[in-house]
């Protein structure tokens, strides 16, 4: 029983940092580390005691393959921006991907992907933004491929 009521207090403190991180990602355009590390660290955790969508081994996988994507997509916007300060992507998108891949490994990842990027294009055709917040559209697209994922196993 102890462990199933940690399970839920698990999740229910990512939810938590996953609310105030896309909060501040629509207000602030930023990603704060205070609320994305600990999510990392739930993420950890339950890969590793609760291996429902991905063991741990995936799990780093999709870690390092979110990181790696995001940052090489910053590098290619920085080269290619003419305004070296707002570039579209920054660290804490970078980060993030990294804590998705985590928490889905890297088949939930590239599905996540899918969904998040159009959601956001369909939010910023119909909101004509310049700039798209991506944290609640990843976070979107990550609650939907951990459905897709389950109803697939």
């Amino acid at each position: 029983m102890f462990f199933y009521t940690f399970f839920v207090l698990l999740l229910l403190a990512a939810a938590f940092c996953v609310w105030r991180i896309s909060v501040a990602d629509f207000r602030r355009r930023i990603i704060p580390d205070a609320y994305l590390f600990p999510l990392m660290l739930i993420g950890l955790v339950i890969t590793h005691f609760f291996p429902w969508i991905c063991n741990t081994a995936e799990s780093v996988a999709g870690a390092v393959l979110g990181y790696a994507l995001a940052a090489i997509v910053g590098i290619i916007f920085e080269r290619i921006s003419k305004d070296k300060i707002n570039t579209p992507i920054g660290m804490g998108d970078i980060k993030l991907l990294a804590v998705a891949g985590l928490w889905l490994g890297t088949t939930g990842l590239s599905i996540a992907l899918i969904f998040a990027c159009i959601f956001g294009i369909i939010w910023g055709r119909a909101k004509k933004q310049k700039f798209i917040p991506f944290a609640p559209f990843l976070f979107v697209g990550g609650f939907l491929s951990f459905i897709t994922i389950l109803f697939l196993l």
